[in-house]
């Protein structure tokens, strides 16, 4: 079984990364061209099948503005998983989110995060742990679908790196899991009391490898579940963002904004409903 989602897993890649090699054509004819991610779409095939874990995908991004790659690898995910419901949440939608339903202590901590990638980290972990679900990058793609990765029994799955430690960039989730909720505590911790000036360290895998004991969870190993950046790369992802990856904002931003100071707000948005 192994053995074929590797071999799928590299005809994969090598089908991306022609794509991708077109799409470098593609913005040099057309460099203004941008495709929309929808806010949420019902399930290619619904499915009667229900387990711990909802059938939703959620994703977040600072625009909704997508070069190619960036769709196509939105495309793909629907395609691979057709019996899950997709949501995709702006900048602004994620603060509406959490306003909604959260105190106003962790909407306060939120406020304070002054990059989108710790913003991105925090949202997705308050998401799953109110509505559940799978949580991927906007770079990540499934390598094969849901059905095979999730049991109905399950209440939770994490990805594994190469390393064997754990990433955010695919988590899977029921609503009131425990091990949200301490992760969601233990970020807000940090963004009170910042363990340094690194997203990856206050809000990101370095939270989950700390408060996660890997021999009580259920865990993945990255080649067979889910990779980054197959179809899409940084050029594509940071094309209309001037501050470009997180990584470099962080040596310019302090991560977290000092409580003295007032937060500037995104205009809030309409509550989002699925499409019918």
């Amino acid at each position: 079984m192994h053995f074929l989602i590797l071999l799928l897993s590299r005809l994969i890649r090598v089908v991306a990364n022609l794509t991708k090699v077109f799409s470098y054509l593609f913005h040099w004819f057309f460099p203004k061209k941008r495709f929309t991610m929808p806010r949420a779409r019902p399930a290619l095939i619904p499915s009667r099948k229900q387990g711990r874990i909802p059938r939703i995908i959620w994703q977040t991004n600072y625009t909704d503005r997508a070069t190619l790659p960036v769709y196509l690898n939105y495309l793909f995910n629907r395609l691979i998983s057709p019996t899950w419901e997709y949501r995709f949440h702006l900048t602004e939608d994620r603060r509406v989110f959490i306003s909604q339903h959260y105190d106003a202590d962790v909407l306060a901590c939120y406020d304070r995060l002054q990059i989108g990638a710790a913003q991105a980290d925090f949202w997705r972990v308050l998401v799953l742990n109110k509505m559940g679900g799978v949580y991927l990058d906007i770079d990540a793609h499934m390598l094969r679908p849901l059905e095979f990765v999730l049991s109905p029994q399950d209440d939770e799955a994490y990805v594994k790196t190469r390393r064997g430690d754990l990433s955010n960039y695919f988590i899977a989730s029921r609503p009131g899991n425990p091990n949200m909720a301490r992760i969601a505590e233990g970020i807000a911790r940090n963004i009170r009391h910042p363990p340094s000036n690194n997203v990856f360290d206050i809000t990101g895998p370095g939270v989950f490898n700390t408060l996660l004991d890997q021999s009580k969870i259920k865990t993945c190993l990255y080649k067979f579940t889910c990779a980054q950046g197959t179809f899409t790369n940084e050029y594509f992802q940071y094309l209309d963002k001037k501050e470009g990856k997180w990584t470099k904002q962080q040596h310019v931003t302090s991560v977290v904004r000092p409580e003295a100071e007032p937060a500037v707000q995104p205009q809030a948005q309409a509550e989002l409903r699925p499409d019918a």
